[in-house]
């Protein structure tokens, strides 16, 4: 077998094992930031980070969220990384941008975060600071989810397939599932641009 179709085949067995069920969940958590008029803040880092500032386009303009991702500024995101550390360069900004309770993180991540190995610890920052608010929290993570999936609302897990391909799977189907919820209807208010070309 050719690594292509290994790898397709691998991307069958995590469309196959994924959770609608949490799937479901998390649209519904989203539905509810919405229905509240907060905010959607969408977190990643690395290819997260360039998944979350397509899928804030797509949650603005097809969901009709109020949506931003943080490292969409790179000029604020290198200067807190520069003056105040990585760590907490997401927490800072959602300070600065006065996250509260009717609002919502979407983390996308492909261990989810974990203080004690480093990984990603700007993200647990960032969930800790949601908990501390009362916001919600949506997570698309790949591995075990991490710290996202322990403190999470909701939380849709990419399944482990295979050990050597978590990073592109997990980011792969990141955008497989926002886009799923973004053409749920109960997330969905506009029509995409190429469904109604004839």
């Amino acid at each position: 077998m050719s690594f292509t179709q290994s790898y397709l085949e691998e991307t069958q067995k995590v469309v196959a094992q994924l959770n609608a069920a949490a799937i479901e969940k998390a649209v519904d958590e989203l539905a509810a930031v919405r229905e509240r008029g907060g905010r959607l803040f969408i977190l990643g880092v690395g290819g997260s980070a360039a998944n979350a500032s397509h899928a804030v386009n797509d949650f603005r303009k097809i969901c009709g969220f109020e949506a931003y991702a943080p490292t969409d500024n790179v000029s604020e995101l290198t200067a807190r990384t520069n003056d105040e550390g990585w760590a907490t360069v997401l927490s800072e900004w959602l300070k600065g941008s006065r996250l509260g309770a009717k609002d919502g993180l979407l983390i996308f991540s492909v261990g989810g975060g974990n203080l004690e190995k480093n990984v990603s610890p700007n993200l647990v920052t960032a969930i800790q600071l949601a908990k501390q608010v009362g916001a919600s929290i949506v997570g698309i993570v790949g591995r075990d989810g991490g710290y996202t999936a322990k403190e999470a609302s909701a939380c849709v897990i990419i399944p482990t397939v295979n050990t050597e391909h978590v990073t592109p799977h997990s980011e792969a189907f990141q955008a497989i599932v926002w886009h799923l919820f973004v053409s749920h209807p109960k997330l969905k208010v506009n029509r995409t641009k190429w469904e109604g070309v004839k």
